[in-house]
């Protein structure tokens, strides 16, 4: 298995390959294979683009029969008959049912770049530049979203000066802080050195962060919040949307409705390329071109999109995502937590996170090495990388997703 080639001529700014050190040629379901034949199984999902499993059958079907057509595949903003049938299927399948009204936009096919759009549009509208965002949270790469994100690691490499944002500690922070009212005296008192923002940025689930749920009743009290002080309400559900906690929108448990939705990973279906911004019609006003992309149309990612939404609803996905989070919860209570009572389990629908920051910290990169070689593919997140993420797509059979927490807790055992 020659991996020479990738590490003489690939840029040193490679990530996973380095946890992940083997070629891989092809994936189904929950299981990706390597070059040698070996199969691994996943719990690392693509960072959450391939929710519905590697290669869905009948996501991909209607992708290979769209390409036998010869339909027109790039389009930029074109009207095309793959975009209608996206936009349809979003808004009457999705979105209306759930009482929501928000126009959508297609930007870059990138979180980031929606996430860029985001903040821009919410900027725009309120003639306002500052934004608020938790400490704790990931919201992309780009200059834009770089400012919004919290982790250190990502904003040094960048070597520039960010501005316009104010970072506010994340609820779990302060034992005692009441995070509202602090923001509410940052915008009131005039010697906080504040400005009021245009918007308020959020992930409902800080998946980076080290698996942080947000409970519903800080979600409604945000809510709130943005609402009483003229503020935009964005949440992040790049990584936490499309069903991965238990609901399309990862913020429906609230029963809240944000002003500004940002989607990408999943939205593209199987792993094609795809990011939107769902806006309420109140803030639909960007001027022609105002924010573009060559590659905003692509039209594979719309079929594929369309695929996806059909395929959750006549799958039950949802449901069956609550249900193997139960799973998930329940294993890991049983058989991993008595391992060690410093350990902290935290997590919702099919995204969980195992924190060994109470023990040592660097335990969790030795964990994943040690399930990389008992063939299970997952990530750590949080503090110093403290935590074991565990992210499998929403698909994976129970007894799959039992073997593979089987092998977390073994190579626990064998470390601590």
């Amino acid at each position: 298995m020659q991996t020479n080639i990738f590490e003489k001529y690939e840029s040193s700014v490679r990530s996973y390959c380095r946890h992940f050190p083997k070629v891989f040629t092809d994936a189904k379901g929950a299981v990706i294979t390597d070059e040698s034949g070996n199969k691994y199984i996943d719990f690392f999902c693509g960072a959450g683009a391939v929710n519905y499993g590697h290669n869905n059958d009948y996501i991909k079907e209607k992708v290979i029969d769209y390409l036998a057509t010869d339909g027109i595949i790039h389009a930029l903003d074109m009207y095309t008959v793959p975009k209608r049938e996206f936009l349809d299927t979003l808004e009457k399948k999705i979105i209306e049912p759930r009482g929501y009204n928000y126009r959508i936009q297609f930007t870059g096919p990138t979180g980031t770049n929606a996430i860029e759009a985001a903040i821009k549009l919410a900027r725009k509208t309120k003639k306002r530049r500052n934004i608020f965002s938790f400490m704790g949270c990931f919201h992309g790469m780009t200059l834009g979203a770089l400012s919004l994100t919290s982790e250190m690691y990502a904003r040094n490499a960048a070597y520039a000066t960010f501005s316009d944002c104010t970072h506010i500690p994340a609820p779990y922070m302060f034992e005692g802080l009441d995070v509202i009212d602090y923001m509410q005296t940052l915008i009131d008192d005039d010697h906080s050195g504040v400005e009021k923002p245009a918007a308020l940025i959020m992930e409902t689930v800080q998946a980076e962060g080290g698996i942080r749920v947000f409970e519903d009743q800080f979600l409604r009290d945000v809510r709130e919040f943005c609402t009483n002080n003229d503020i935009i309400m964005i949440v992040d559900d790049v990584q936490v949307g499309c069903c991965r906690s238990g609901t399309f929108f990862s913020f429906e448990r609230a029963g809240i409705t944000p002003d500004i939705v940002v989607m990408s990973k999943s939205i593209g279906g199987i792993g094609m390329p795809l990011a939107i911004v769902l806006h309420t019609q109140e803030l639909d006003n960007w001027n022609p071109g105002e924010h573009n992309g060559t590659f905003r149309g692509n039209q594979l990612s719309f079929v594929a999109g369309k695929a996806a939404i059909e395929y959750l609803l006549e799958n039950n996905v949802e449901a069956e995502t609550r249900r193997k989070g139960t799973i998930v919860k329940e294993f890991i209570e049983k058989e991993i937590l008595p391992l060690d009572s410093r350990l902290e389990l935290r997590g919702i629908g099919l995204i969980w996170g195992i924190d060994f920051g109470g023990i040592n910290a660097n335990i969790s990169d030795e964990i994943i090495n040690k399930c990389f070689d008992n063939k299970l593919i997952c990530e750590n997140a949080g503090r110093a990388g403290s935590v074991v993420k565990i992210m499998p797509p929403l698909v994976i059979p129970d007894e799959l997703l039992i073997e593979g927490l089987s092998i977390i807790k073994k190579a626990i055992e064998e470390i601590i």
